[in-house]
């Protein structure tokens, strides 16, 4: 666990944002009474925990990670805002809501979809986002507070474009050319080194017999870079990655307006350029300046609503 002090100024009201991802929670606490959600000022706590999704780790997982940020962060918080990938129904926020009303009681709690902190980490009330980290979701709101989304549904029915499903291109890659009778490729071959495998039978095997999404996620970042050397098959995962992502923006902005802002969010998308230019190019909008990559960590989005609950 990892964490620090951030600046000083007042103490109240303290709020708490979060931002529980699928190998991470990030948690920060503002004791500052408004400011600017591009601001990292005033005084506060920031910590990177253990992943509370309730998808990965279960209740008594993510139950022990927000009992541990909550004994870190200290008293005093007013409002708590949690956005969890994975929230998707009424029912799995209210777990995630009981849990933080036990942790933080009396504080007023509010648990969202991880897509609605990125769009105020943004500074935006209105657009769309498009976020490839393990997975992979679309989500956007216009002016007149109308939703859609696309996308989301996990690593065993969607999340094409996300970490998990760029290197599962690259497991069927190295097994397309174990049985053409091929010398395995660059981008193969990086990927058995990284995996400690002999061949494409044991790759496959440990595919199978580790399915945990974001420990494969973890190697699309050596995809993708050989991708960005020129290797071949890396450049086709890649290609169909940025498919697939422009893909579910498009059918979010369809739905709301082509007018509006698109942000690029996660770690794939923030950290790899390349992917993120071939997503802008395939989304080709009249307005190409309407695009942005996310320029600080999801989690001040959190932050930020957090403060709203407070204000109203």
């Amino acid at each position: 666990m990892e964490h620090h002090r951030v600046g000083g100024g007042p103490v109240t009201p303290a709020v708490l944002g979060l931002h529980i991802g699928g190998s991470k929670t990030h948690a920060v606490r503002s004791d500052t009474a408004q400011g600017d959600v591009n601001s990292r000022g005033g005084s506060g706590v920031e910590i990177t925990e253990a992943s509370a999704n309730l998808s990965s780790v279960g209740h008594q997982g993510a139950d022990a990670v927000l009992r541990r940020i909550a004994a870190s962060v200290g008293g005093g918080i007013e409002a708590v805002c949690a956005g969890a990938a994975g929230a998707d129904t009424p029912a799995s926020r209210a777990v995630v809501s009981a849990l933080l009303t036990e942790h933080f009681p009396g504080a007023r709690i509010d648990v969202v979809h991880d897509t609605r902190i990125v769009l105020a980490a943004a500074g935006l009330e209105a657009g769309a986002v498009v976020v490839a980290g393990t997975g992979s979701v679309a989500w956007g709101r216009n002016r007149d507070g109308r939703e859609a989304r696309s996308g989301g549904y996990g690593y065993l029915l969607g999340d094409e474009g996300g970490g998990y499903s760029v290197v599962r291109d690259a497991v069927r890659e190295a097994l397309r050319e174990y049985y053409a009778g091929l010398e395995p490729g660059t981008m193969v071959k990086a990927i058995m080194t990284a995996t400690a495998s002999v061949d494409a039978l044991q790759l496959m095997d440990s595919f199978y017999a580790k399915p945990e999404p974001d420990h494969w996620a973890g190697l699309a970042p050596l995809v993708l870079d050989l991708a960005a050397e020129g290797d071949p098959a890396a450049l086709r995962i890649q290609a169909e990655a940025a498919h697939s992502l422009a893909t579910l923006a498009r059918q979010v902005m369809g739905e709301l307006g082509l007018d509006l802002p698109l942000v690029m969010a996660g770690a794939l998308l923030v950290n790899q350029s390349q992917l993120a230019a071939a997503v802008a190019r395939k989304m080709s909008l009249e307005d190409p300046s309407l695009i942005r990559i996310l320029a600080q960590p999801p989690v001040h989005g959190a932050v930020e609503l957090a403060r709203q609950l407070v204000q109203h």
